[in-house]
């Protein structure tokens, strides 16, 4: 099974990254299932049902979360939905939902699972719990009958928690993808028994920014202490960023990862 897990789709402009892309690349690669990270879909935070129409038009199968999740109500009976694939952290204790599902892809079932890792500025006080004992607690009460293939993102700051996270579940799950960041790291990985990793997979957007916000609304804040609201960038090039795993769905382990980057 060849599963693409596409980095956090940023604002209008990583809509239209994976409308552009999407498409002809699940053709290309003959994709089985593809996962978008969704915290930041709409106008930066959360995603709105429209908007997740407007995806799964595109393409897309299944949403992650991460700390924006939560942000817009009317996504809540979506997450509150089994039969809905859209997860928020399973460890975010003001997101509803169970934080996994189990979602179909063809003949077989995947398993996914979204967690929360450590949030630094305004959000650093948010409340979870750890999402080690969080995915064994998972792992142990969703029967291993029940799915083929599984699929964890750690939405997180630090590269070292996101690191520990895929060796922690090496072996036991078959793709583990480090998100949050908006740049992808160079590692992508089977770790050595036999799961997919990657630290950061990147993001879908606005490349010329920073991480999809416009550098005059950015750079006065850092410089010169000028209190300023993010203004999102509508222009210049565009990104899409994804990794695209092979998986043994008999095993569960991963055959191949690969990155995706392409920037126009």
């Amino acid at each position: 099974m060849k599963v693409l897990y596409i980095g956090d789709v940023m604002a209008e402009m990583g809509i239209k990254a994976v409308e552009h892309v999407l498409h002809d690349l699940r053709k290309e690669e003959q994709i089985d299932l593809v996962i978008a990270q969704s915290e930041n879909v709409t106008d930066g935070k959360g995603m709105t049902v429209a908007d997740y129409e407007r995806l799964r038009r595109a393409g897309v199968d299944a949403f992650s979360g991460g700390n924006h999740t939560p942000v817009l109500a009317e996504l809540f009976p979506l997450l509150d939905d089994v039969a809905a694939p859209v997860v928020g952290p399973a460890n975010m204790t003001a997101c509803p939902g169970s934080g996994y599902k189990i979602v179909r892809a063809g003949d077989k079932s995947v398993l996914i699972v979204s967690m929360l890792g450590d949030i630094v500025g305004k959000q650093s006080d948010t409340l979870m719990e750890n999402p080690l004992t969080s995915i064994d607690k998972i792992l142990s009460i969703v029967p291993p009958s029940s799915y083929d293939v599984s699929v964890v993102n750690l939405h997180g700051d630090f590269s070292s928690e996101k690191l520990i996270y895929g060796y922690y579940l090496d072996g036991r799950v078959s793709l583990v993808v480090g998100d949050h960041w908006h740049v992808p790291t160079a590692d992508a990985d089977i770790l050595p028994k036999g799961t997919a990793h990657i630290t950061d997979v990147g993001m879908c957007g606005s490349l010329d920014s920073s991480l999809g916000v416009k550098f005059s609304s950015i750079i006065p804040r850092w410089r010169d202490g000028i209190q300023t609201r993010n203004e999102l960038e509508t222009e210049g090039r565009t990104q899409f960023c994804a990794v695209l795993a092979d998986i043994d769905e008999a095993k569960g382990h991963a055959r191949g990862i690969k990155q995706i980057r392409k920037v126009w």
